[in-house]
């Protein structure tokens, strides 16, 4: 690959996404057998075919989507640089790919929104999408930053946190059993709408019932929290759910939290960012940015059951970590 220009890998990656060679000359600004000629050499030197016709568009072969991919790379690698080289003028332009877990969008535009004031010239790209898709745009550099409840343990991040994040039960507004504490074993004929496999959600509220001791009936699968949300106020069954995604609903009566034993389970919020990865400063002056004030954003949690109390004593935890160390560094 050292010999591929860039103009080669262009026209191949412009086919792909176009699905032809005309829509590829029109993206490029060249005429159609220029990028004909330009794919050619590349496959020429690389002795493989990059492209398949399917039908009336042409799709990648194995080979292809392995130039794609360096391509992309490539590309985000330029991004980065031309970010790199803007900076040197002071943080008056760049950009910041930024990607979301699902749930952060509660909190996480209205943070994006205080940060692009204080920078007006910082382009912010949002991508938001479920724990596996935003994992596999930090594995190939696709996003800059994540926003997310629990850091990828399969590539090397850093990780800078924002704040805590409760999981709770929710259920219609009239529900029987709110009102008073329950254990979970109460809930095992319960019915659940549940986000789909793949969501950090679901692994957080597999792993609660898990440790409970109950195989939780699933009503429904579904991709989106705000149609969770909609199916528990019609009464379809009970959610595993993120507080920060309910504080609206909870505040006008439409929806209540169930006071059980063991919840809320409470994790934290993330900035991640592959460790190998370097950050452009637009890049790294978000993530300081979400490490100061991102608290600032998230919902008002405190008044839901259990909440308080669950910090309280994560709060007391700290509190005793930090005498241990530092009675350990004393005796040292």
């Amino acid at each position: 690959m050292r010999n591929a220009t860039l103009k080669q890998l262009r026209a191949v990656a412009a086919i792909v996404e176009t699905g032809s060679v005309t829509g590829a000359a029109k993206r490029l600004n060249v005429t159609p057998p220029a990028v004909t000629m330009q794919v050619q050499l590349l496959e020429q030197y690389l002795g493989l075919p990059l492209l398949d016709r399917a039908g009336d568009r042409f799709q990648p072969s194995a080979a292809g989507r392995e130039v794609l991919a360096a391509t992309a790379r490539i590309e985000q690698a330029l991004a980065d640089c031309g970010a790199a080289l803007d900076s040197m003028k002071g943080l008056r332009s760049g950009r910041v790919s930024v990607g979301l877990v699902s749930t952060a969008k509660y909190f996480v535009p209205a943070a994006l929104g205080a940060f692009t004031r204080t920078h007006p010239g910082i382009d912010v790209v949002l991508t938001v999408g479920n724990r596996e898709a935003i994992i596999a745009g930090l594995r190939a550099d696709a996003i800059d930053v994540a926003i997310m409840g629990r850091p990828p343990l399969d590539i090397e991040v850093d990780k800078t946190l924002i704040g805590d994040h409760p999981h709770v039960l929710i259920a219609p507004a009239d529900h029987p059993l709110l009102g008073r504490r329950i254990l979970p074993t109460v809930l095992a004929s319960s019915t659940f709408m549940s986000r789909e496999p793949g969501s950090g959600t679901r692994g957080l509220m597999e792993r609660f019932f898990q440790q409970s001791g109950i195989e939780p009936r699933i009503g429904m699968e579904i991709d989106s929290n705000e149609t969770i949300k909609q199916a528990v106020m019609a009464g379809l069954g009970l959610a595993f759910i993120s507080a920060h995604t309910i504080a609206a609903e909870v505040a006008d009566g439409r929806l209540a939290v169930l006071d059980v034993e063991g919840l809320p389970e409470v994790r934290q919020w993330f900035v991640v960012k592959r460790s190998a990865k370097r950050l452009t400063p637009p890049a790294a002056a978000l993530t300081e940015f979400l490490a100061r004030r991102g608290p600032e954003f998230l919902p008002d949690t405190l008044h839901l059951p259990g909440v308080a109390e669950a910090r309280a004593a994560r709060e007391a935890q700290r509190r005793e970590a930090e005498a241990a160390e530092g009675q350990a560094r004393d005796g040292a």
